[in-house]
């Protein structure tokens, strides 16, 4: 009898690479932009009622909410935000690191950032708020791993 082998998930770093292929079809900045706020729209609905200050994430300019869920063996993240560009930034780590182990998600250091050019084009603002998200997910990792 043949038994169906699920599809194996991508791992955190064949991820990373590709997002960097994908990235890399674009010719220039106002398309990968376009890019990225169709990556956001694509983004599961978020319920209104979790839109509310203990998911919030401090450090961005525009409103994020992020809810975690699951254990150190995989953890799963829901985010939004009411900034276009910023939603395609989650959809982008919602792809690194949701449904991972705790123990990869504190592992993975977020190098599509560098390899896309993402760090060079986004406003300090929109910056500092890819990296409120980051460490608002590595940080309830590492709390997951410490239980």
């Amino acid at each position: 009898m043949n038994e169906l082998v699920e599809p194996q998930e991508p791992t955190a770093a064949e991820a990373q690479a590709a997002i960097a292929e994908e990235f890399a079809f674009f010719g220039d900045w106002t398309e990968r932009y376009q890019y990225l706020i169709d990556l956001g729209r694509q983004l599961p609905p978020f319920p209104d009622a979790e839109k509310n200050e203990e998911n919030r994430v401090h450090g961005c300019q525009s409103m994020v909410w992020l809810i975690p869920s699951g254990d150190a063996s995989r953890l799963h993240f829901e985010a939004t935000s009411d900034s276009a560009i910023v939603s395609g930034l989650i959809a982008l780590l919602l792809r690194v690191y949701s449904d991972r182990s705790a123990r990869e998600i504190v592992d993975t250091e977020p190098t599509y950032i560098q390899e896309i050019g993402l760090a060079k084009h986004l406003s300090p603002t929109r910056s500092n708020g890819l990296v409120a998200m980051l460490n608002r997910i590595k940080a309830f990792a590492a709390a997951t791993l410490a239980e």
